[in-house]
């Protein structure tokens, strides 16, 4: 599938160097999985995440040659720092047949996102993927990052995505260690950072709500994200799937008003009426046309599921 044109809502953290659960990975019903060679598998075993995650693609560019139904979350790994010394060993191993994309961490320059692209230009011809097949989910983790997030953005048209790294943007703040009321102070580099994903086009991904005990909690920073304008969030466990692709899916009393809308609209232009209202609220083409992308994100994601 194009990622270019799929709305990816759930993105799943999964540490490189653990077998069993990429393997487990890929039969949940995350949207994405980032494998990641990062900041989650400590320097001794970032070799044998490589190795593990490169077995684990090329497992399943075998099985869809023969599998023409196979269906998995979009795989995406997540690999080290642009200019980092270990990343182009990175990218020289995953980058082959299976891989949909990369999360490119710590991006704070357009001319990282170039480097990418011209390691992934070059190397795409030699393992037989198409030019221009692997895209970039690019994360913003610092406050040059974030002020840098738009041209950034549009560096590429591998590019589909900002995601945020709040724990790094915390760390670089020096904000207090435990979070508390959905990450309210980080509203404004959040809210920055969608606003900047929107100017490029491209899709945004909030960071991570990490107390796993806390189900409340990750419900009320999911709504949350979604209404600061988020297309979707990332997450470290299983469990937490189904919250936020729920949060990230039009409920069925939004798929209502939507389509009460519309009719609405048809039925006043038919009339030849110039204002249009509906349950008290005079209609707009901008509300119109929101309620016309409701719909059609409803579809998408039903027929995604079917």
């Amino acid at each position: 599938m194009d990622q270019k044109n799929v709305l990816l809502r759930s993105w799943m953290f999964v540490p490189g160097n653990r077998q069993r659960m990429i393997e487990k990975s890929l039969g949940v019903a995350v949207d994405a999985v980032m494998m990641d060679i990062e900041d989650g598998v400590a320097p001794a075993e970032k070799d044998a995440a490589r190795k593990q995650i490169a077995a684990c693609l090329d497992q399943v560019a075998t099985r869809l040659k023969t599998e023409k139904q196979l269906r998995t979350p979009a795989r995406f790994v997540r690999v080290n720092a642009v200019g980092h010394e270990r990343s182009r060993d990175d990218l020289g191993s995953v980058v082959r047949p299976g891989l949909e994309g990369l999360v490119v961490p710590k991006v704070e320059t357009p001319e990282q996102i170039k480097t990418v692209e011209q390691i992934l230009d070059r190397r795409e011809p030699e393992v037989g993927l198409g030019r221009g097949s692997v895209r970039l989910l690019v994360a913003i983790e610092s406050p040059r990052g974030l002020f840098n997030a738009y041209p950034i953005a549009s560096a590429s048209p591998r590019v589909i995505g900002l995601i945020f790294g709040a724990e790094d943007f915390s760390r670089e703040l020096s904000l207090p260690l435990r979070r508390e009321g959905e990450a309210r102070d980080l509203i404004y580099a959040r809210s920055a950072l969608v606003t900047a994903a929107a100017c490029a086009h491209v899709q945004s991904v909030d960071g991570v709500w990490p107390d796993l005990k806390d189900a409340e909690g990750l419900k009320t920073f999911a709504l949350q994200s979604r209404r600061l304008g988020f297309s979707g969030m990332s997450l470290i466990h299983p469990a937490q799937v189904d919250t936020v692709n729920a949060a990230f899916t039009p409920a069925a009393d939004e798929i209502d008003y939507a389509r009460g809308v519309l009719k609405a609209f048809d039925e006043a232009r038919a009339r030849g009426e110039g204002a249009v209202a509906f349950g008290g609220q005079l209609l707009d083409l901008p509300i119109v046309d929101r309620a016309r992308q409701t719909l059609e994100l409803a579809d998408s994601l039903s027929a995604r599921s079917s």
